[in-house]
């Protein structure tokens, strides 16, 4: 049995942890699930130490519990606006007598890449390699063994705040755990809902979580694109809870059993009940009259998406469409809203190929929890696995991570 991971997806609305392993099968097996509300972040960014730690900790122990089974370290998902992703370029001359590319160019290339002025209250989360051309010869995946007199790296670098980044680990470590790795949310999304041929062919990732919606663009099989919008599902929950005066839990409960995101998909005679506001009678309503609260924040949030695509300039090379992901993608009509704002194909991204738990983590909430468990599986066959520690997060870390992205 292969070694216990922690996915740990520490969200606005919700802390979900996800243990499991990869089977005697190399299949990844999820053997425990937990789940709890978050108080201490605000567009998933920490706000609360203290609240996000005890969200932290009631989520794994929870799934400690499912698992039977104790764990000390996680692997940690962060979003937020501060998380920035830049294209970058390097290139070296190759100087050894047999010309022939070896992995100490490539390190060298990748560092000639990320030589970008980072600014000092930032730092590099991930460098993502989106393909290598040497000498005249683009669109090279792996160039090690090649012969060449140049090699040119391009590089996708995502980059985060100092700040909110150590409010992540201390969280971590106030609810008793050690923070192996800290991921960029998307990148753990994709890992769990895209397939190859997606990210071949040309995708985007839309994550929308309960305060932030990521985005990810893949090209060729590279990160192409990436950036975090501070919208989610919680605004269309706060329109609900204001537009029928409602307290916030129950408008959470409305949303996700009456929520349509399309008005032409609901039947004009469909009632909804609704619960009032200190301790007074509930009342009936036509569910088109909470539609027409929900339809227009989601055309924002789809919208908000498609300005991000039009800036990045690669919507018109997204052969494989749109995957909508996370809790806020499963409102009824979400497919419908995005392909009209967007004008091409949506599906809904579930994590696909793992065993175990199946049925309790298949739906697009789980989809960062079990990209994080997947994605610290594959780290673990590197054995790369290293403490996310500010002393030692240097060049060395960087690339065994780099490896790991795209080995």
């Amino acid at each position: 049995m292969g070694d216990m991971i922690v996915g740990l997806d520490v969200g606005t609305t919700k802390t979900c942890a996800v243990i499991g392993h990869e089977n005697e099968n190399g299949q990844v097996e999820v053997v425990g699930v937990g789940v709890s509300p978050s108080k201490g972040l605000k567009n998933g960014v920490i706000v609360n130490i203290d609240n996000t730690a005890s969200a932290i900790t009631k989520a794994v122990e929870d799934a400690e519990l499912m698992a039977g089974h104790e764990v000390a370290g996680v692997l940690v998902g962060i979003s937020g606006q501060h998380v920035k992703g830049e294209n970058s370029r390097g290139v070296v001359a190759i100087s050894n007598r047999s010309r022939t590319i070896s992995p100490v160019e490539v390190k060298r290339v990748i560092e000639a890449a990320q030589a970008v002025v980072i600014p000092v209250d930032r730092e590099i989360l991930h460098v993502l390699s989106k393909e290598f051309s040497v000498d005249d010869q683009t669109g090279i995946k792996d160039p090690i063994g090649m012969s060449g007199v140049r090699l040119e790296a391009e590089v996708h670098i995502i980059t985060g705040a100092t700040t909110s980044i150590q409010n992540m680990i201390k969280s971590v470590d106030k609810a008793g755990f050690q923070c192996q790795d800290i991921i960029f949310n998307p990148l753990a999304s994709a890992d769990a809902v895209l397939s190859r041929d997606e990210s071949e062919l040309g995708v985007a990732l839309v994550d929308i979580g309960g305060g932030t919606t990521d985005i990810i663009v893949y090209l060729e099989g590279g990160v192409a694109y990436s950036s975090v919008l501070s919208v989610g599902g919680i605004h269309v929950t706060n329109d609900i809870s204001i537009g029928l005066r409602t307290p916030i839990e129950s408008a959470e409960m409305i949303k996700k059993k009456y929520g349509c995101a399309v008005l032409d998909l609901v039947d004009a005679s469909e009632m909804v009940e609704v619960p009032s506001v200190g301790g007074r009678a509930p009342r009936r309503l036509f569910r088109q009259e909470l539609t027409q609260i929900i339809e227009p924040r989601m055309t924002e949030i789809m919208d908000m998406v498609d300005q991000e695509l039009v800036r990045s300039g690669k919507k018109d090379m997204l052969a494989a469409g749109i995957v909508l992901t996370g809790g806020g993608s499963m409102v009824e009509g979400a497919i419908e809203s995005a392909e009209r704002v967007f004008n091409m194909p949506v599906r809904v991204g579930v994590p696909t190929d793992i065993v175990g738990l199946k049925d309790v983590v298949s739906t697009p909430q789980y989809a960062n929890g079990v990209g994080l468990l997947k994605y610290g599986i594959r780290l673990n066959k590197f054995r790369v696995r290293s403490r996310y520690d500010r002393g030692t997060a240097g060049f060395v870390e960087r690339i065994k991570k780099w490896l790991n992205d795209y080995l």
